[in-house]
This record gives structure tokens, C-alpha cells and sequence, in this order.
């Protein structure tokens, strides 16, 4: 091998192993509530400390989305509650012991991590001054004098997810023996409730900020119906050799964090609205000793550059989907108006994916697809097929029978009848179509926020998540942007494919 040989090969050797120390990327996600999103920023900022490059996908959506990353090694960490992964991702109530769960989720290639040191439990709660007037301490209070008329008029009122889950309001009523019938409200609104007292009694969890904003009191659970939700971090088991500096640094999280420390950080954020960073970096600085700066400041830099990356993935996931509904959906309304039985069946079954809650789609598509954008623009591409096919299936219809007639009696083919005559004329009746699927992809764009696909939705679901109007608006206000330019690009795009005369017989 010559000299130059060798030259060229070390330095192609060096380019394909990259930089020298090159810092080990390890992707964090969280559930798509304040609580996880803080503990996603404590881990990313950990991360950081120990010389990783941290990426965070915030805001997951539930548990069943967050857990499928991990396993299948989109994500390498986060942070998950021993009673969730006993009840709702292993359904086995022993597996929440230690050992138990370590074996269990080693045998999906997970690996139990450091537990944090709180346990966010359900709860029950009730107005502090109503409790005390009451003399209402514990849930069993409300048992042994529910035969008392102030006792007995109490209103209950819970979550839906309370309602349903076998270790939530089940759990209680079974342990308690409580005979009340609640009503299901929004949590949001159940608080609204407690402060203008049409709802006594309402559910939440330990390290919730809300008893600090709503002056409420947590029942003691004397009877221990409720199971413990003790946070622990779970792992990709192969972290621990790929990046062993990363692994022992989470590890040193053990036991920092109490149960009046995280609802201080709830509240920090959903209260006193500081940024999730922000307030893991000092929790970090403060408990643990880490000086870890954060990212990047906010400024009007900053939200440049997060409006301008969001439109980028927002038009991403709006036009791939739309392009494949175009290129489904035409055909298919086609064929819907030159065979009848057949397009009962098309415009059926679009109709019916049409009514299909989107997070449900996302359910059915994630483990298929991954996160990120792919399944979102699925489920788009799902959502604009109605308004195409029967857009198409419309115009075509709408086509006089005499014209029909004509093109046949000149001899055309039924591809250049097709080609020349009847899709032209249906084409105001189409591009109408594609134009209302355009505008409903914008909005049920935003679903891609909830696993991982970028876009507006980031910022939208975090306003609401927040009740911060600014945030909210970071979203809404380029949606509506986007949603009118894109209509008024339409407009442009009738002018030079329909036929002037169609044009003008339409106004």
C-alpha cells in the first residue's frame, strides 16, 4: 500500500468515526403534563451535566405512547410511577415490588433506575375551611357520619380517568364502602366547581399545586385504598454502556426529590408560570449542587426561530398528507361516481374514519410507525380523504348528461372523455374539496405535538396546558396565518386550472 493510500484511508477512517470525545446523544421523553415535562428537563439537564447532549421530546402524550418509545428505542429515558407501570403497562399489582419490576422490565430491555423519592399518589380533596367547619379529616370521615344531612349533601365530582381506572375511584368506593354516584367534569372545571361551591369533594394527585391555589386540604387515606405511584427513572438497559458517565449521573437522583419539593416545582410552573427548564436547572443547583445552565434564554430571537421551525414541521405534515390524499382520493371519487354500490361502500368507509377521534388514530399508529412525524401524517392523510373523494365524486356527477353525450359522439376514448372533458369540468367542484382538506389538516395538524412531529401543536397544547394565553397564541395566531394563506393559494391555483368559462358560470 503506498504512502497516499494510507493517508487517504486514515483520514476516511477518521470522518466515519466523527469528532474525538464526541458527546454521547441521549434522547429524553415525557408525558405531555407539567409534572413529566419538569422531570424530562431535570433529566436533560443531567444529562448536559455529565457531558451527554441531551435532546428532550417533550409532551409524548400518555403512557402507553412514552413506554412503546422506550422499549423500542426512540427514547432512552424517562420518568414513570411504580402504580402506572404495575396497573396500566405490566396489569400485574405485584410487579410493583422492586424485584418484581426490575425483572419484569428487564425482560423488555428497560432497565428500573433510580427512584426519585415522592410518591404521587391519588387523592381526595376538599375546601380547607369546609373541612374544618365539617370536622372532615380523613376519606373514612365521610363513611362513619355519612348518615349526617351536611355530610350527606356533599357533591362529588371527579376526572374521567378517575372515574374509570381500577385503582382510583373503584379502588376507593370498594375500600370505603362510599355509596355517592360522582359526576364526571373536567379537572380543569372541577376546581372552577370547588371555588364557587356547587363541588365539595373532587380527586387529585399528591404533588398537584392546586390545594396551594385553591385552598383545599388532601383526606387522609386511612384505609390505604389507594396503591403508591413512587417516580422512578426507566432506561434503555444498553445506557449503561453507551454512555456510563450519563447512567451514573441519573443515578445520583435518588432520593432528591420529596413530595412538597415537586409540588413546589408544579407550582413554580403552572402557577407562578416560570419555564420547565428554568426550574429544574434551579431545583438542580439548589438540591443537588449541579450548575447547569439552560439552553437558551427566552427573547424574541427565540421565538423567531421556534415560530419558523414550527411552520417548517407544520407545512411538512400538512402537505405530505395532502399530496398522498390527492393522489388517493381523486381515483377513489372517481370510481365512487362511475359505480354507485362501490362508492356507498368509499364514501362509507371515509365518512366513518372521518369520526374517529384523532388520539385514537394515533393509539392504532404509533406503535406501527414510531413517533415523529410519519404517524401523524397518516393520520392526515386519513382525515383529508372525505372532502377529496366526495369533492370528486360531486363534480363528476354534476356534469350534464348532453355534454357526456357529446364527447362520446366525437369519438373519444374513455381516458380522453375523462382527461378532456369531465375532470376539467369537475374541477372547481374538486380543488373545493382539496381546499377544505387543506384547512381541517392545519387544525387536526396540531395533533403532532402529542408524539414528538413538531408544528404549531407544541405550542398550543403547552398554552393549554399551562392556561398561558401567550403561549397559546405562539401556536394559534401562525395556524390561522397558515390556514388562510394556504386558502388564498387555492384561490390562485382555481384561476389557472379551471376553465375561465367554469370560473365565471360559478359566481
Amino acid at each position: 500500500m503506498t504512502r497516499r493510500a494510507t493517508i487517504w484511508g486514515l483520514v476516511a477512517a477518521a470522518c466515519l468515526a466523527g469528532p474525538a470525545g464526541a458527546a454521547e446523544r441521549v434522547v429524553i421523553g415525557s408525558k405531555g403534563f407539567t409534572e413529566g415535562i419538569i422531570l424530562g428537563e431535570i433529566l436533560a439537564a443531567t444529562v448536559r451535566h455529565a457531558g451527554g447532549e441531551p435532546v428532550h421530546r417533550k409532551a409524548l402524550g400518555g403512557t402507553q405512547i412514552v413506554f412503546q418509545a422506550l422499549e423500542r428505542g426512540e427514547i432512552d429515558c424517562y420518568v414513570e410511577y411504580t402504580g402506572t407501570l404495575a396497573a396500566e403497562i405490566l396489569r400485574d399489582d405485584a410487579a410493583a415490588a422492586p424485584e418484581q419490576l426490575g425483572a419484569a422490565l428487564a425482560a423488555r430491555g428497560i432497565a428500573a433506575g433510580a427512584e426519585l423519592g415522592f410518591d404521587n399518589t391519588y387523592g381526595l380533596a376538599m375546601k380547607r375551611a369546609l373541612a374544618e367547619r365539617l370536622g372532615i379529616r380523613t376519606i373514612g370521615d365521610l363513611v362513619a357520619r355519612a348518615d349526617e344531612p351536611a355530610i350527606a349533601a356533599l357533591e362529588f365530582a371527579f376526572s374521567d380517568e378517575f372515574v374509570r381506572r381500577a385503582d382510583g375511584w373503584p379502588a376507593v368506593r370498594a375500600a370505603y364502602g362510599l355509596r355517592q354516584t360522582p359526576r364526571v367534569v373536567d379537572h380543569a372545571l372541577a376546581y372552577k366547581g370547588i371555588d364557587a361551591g356547587s363541588i365539595q369533594v373532587t380527586d387529585l394527585y399528591a404533588t398537584d399545586p392546586e390545594p396551594r391555589l385553591h385552598d383545599l386540604v388532601l383526606l387522609e387515606d386511612d384505609r390505604r385504598a389507594f396503591r403508591e405511584y413512587r417516580a422512578l427513572i426507566l432506561t434503555r438497559a444498553d445506557l449503561h454502556e453507551r454512555a456510563p458517565a450519563v447512567a451514573a449521573a441519573l443515578a445520583e437522583l435518588a432520593g432528591t426529590i420529596d413530595g412538597p419539593t415537586m409540588a413546589g416545582m408544579n407550582a413554580a410552573v403552572r402557577v407562578d408560570k416560570q419555564g420547565e427548564a428554568e426550574v429544574a436547572t434551579a431545583f438542580l443547583r439548589e438540591r443537588v449542587g449541579w450548575d447547569v445552565a439552560p439552553v437558551a434564554a427566552d427573547g424574541f430571537r427565540r421565538l423567531v426561530h421556534d415560530i419558523l421551525r414550527a411552520t417548517g414541521q407544520h407545512l411538512l405534515l400538512v402537505l405530505v398528507s395532502l399530496a398522498a390524499a390527492v393522489v388517493v382520493g381523486v381515483p377513489a371519487g372517481i370510481l365512487a361516481e362511475r359505480h354507485p354500490a362501490a362508492g356507498r361502500w368509499i364514501l362509507g368507509a371515509a365518512g366513518i374514519i372521518q369520526t374517529i377521534p384523532s388520539m385514537a388514530v394515533l393509539v392504532f399508529m404509533v406503535p406501527l410507525l414510531g413517533l415523529g412525524w410519519r404517524p401523524a401524517a397518516l393520520a392526515l392523510f386519513l382525515y383529508s380523504l372525505l372532502p377529496i373523494v366526495r369533492g370528486t365524486a360531486t363534480g363528476l356527477a354534476s356534469i350534464p348528461g348532453h355534454l357526456r353525450e357529446a364527447a362520446l359522439a366525437l369519438g373519444l376514448t374513455p381516458w380522453e372523455r375523462l382527461r378532456l372533458v369531465e375532470l376539467p369540468m369537475a374541477s372547481r367542484s374538486i380543488l373545493a374539496g382539496i381546499k377544505t382538506a387543506a384547512v381541517i389538516n392545519v387544525g387536526t395538524a396540531t395533533i403532532g405535538g402529542l408524539i414528538g412531529a413538531g408544528g404549531y401543536g407544541e405550542a398550543i397544547l403547552s398554552g393549554i396546558r399551562l392556561a398561558d394565553a401567550a403561549r397559546l397564541m405562539e401556536g394559534a395566531i401562525p395556524a390561522a396565518l397558515l390556514a388562510i394563506g394556504l386558502e388564498r393559494g387555492f384561490d390562485r391555483l382555481e384561476r389557472w386550472l379551471v376553465p375561465a368559462g367554469l370560473r365565471t358560470a360559478g359566481r
